[in-house]
């Protein structure tokens, strides 16, 4: 599997388009039920004007939910970033910490958008669980949990640390390109023969 992931992806990394890792962490919180395409041209404003947590936490509240408001439950998603950049100057001097328990203590942090950070901001191994990894990971059998903190431990037990962080992403691409939520290419699919999803399609290519 690993080996087919990465002839098919050999090269991925986060598309949430960041300078820093404050605004890798910024953009992650706003893709909650968002597209990285539409994060991107939010943070595009957002970052022109509030480029770090000092001008951030400082902002109008109501000028940050203007900018953001077609990210999709944008009266939240302003309070967290705001309240997260401020926190950010509180605790911690201004820097993102690469620290899994110190970033889950920031408003609007959960352990998704900290193994983000960690991963493509810093480098460190971390599998991000997202709703593609949630999906294919069961499909593949690597874990019967939908839980995705329990997800997170059982990949972590058997995939090798190094490549945690290049399964994420690649599974995230394999999701919008073969292993769709509601209609799979099965006909399409490297992985079609260690597939234990139950509602596969039977094909004659295979």
């Amino acid at each position: 599997m690993l080996r087919t992931l990465k002839n098919r992806y050999p090269d991925v990394k986060t598309q949430l388009v960041h300078q820093t890792p404050f605004q890798l962490l910024t953009a992650t919180i706003l893709s909650a039920q968002c597209t990285d395409r539409q994060v991107n041209q939010v943070t595009r404003h957002l970052f022109a004007r509030f480029p770090d947590p000092a001008v951030l936490a400082a902002a109008n509240l109501t000028d940050i939910k203007k900018i953001i408001y077609s990210t999709g439950f944008y009266n939240n998603k302003a309070k967290n970033i705001k309240a997260c950049a401020q926190a950010l100057l509180d605790r911690h001097d201004g820097q993102v910490p690469d620290d899994l328990d110190l970033l889950v203590k920031l408003p609007g942090v959960g352990r998704k958008t900290a193994n983000v950070v960690r991963s493509a901001a810093f480098g460190h191994p971390a599998i991000v669980v997202d709703t593609h990894v949630l999906r294919i990971s069961g499909r593949l059998g690597l874990t019967r949990s939908r839980d995705p903190v329990k997800v997170e431990f059982d990949l972590m037990k058997i995939i090798p640390k190094s490549a945690w962080s290049d399964l994420s992403l690649q599974f995230i691409y394999f999701g919008r390109d073969i292993c769709d939520a509601r209609k799979p290419k099965c006909d399409q699919c490297p992985l079609f023969d260690v597939c234990v999803f139950p509602g596969k399609k039977n094909t004659d290519t295979k």
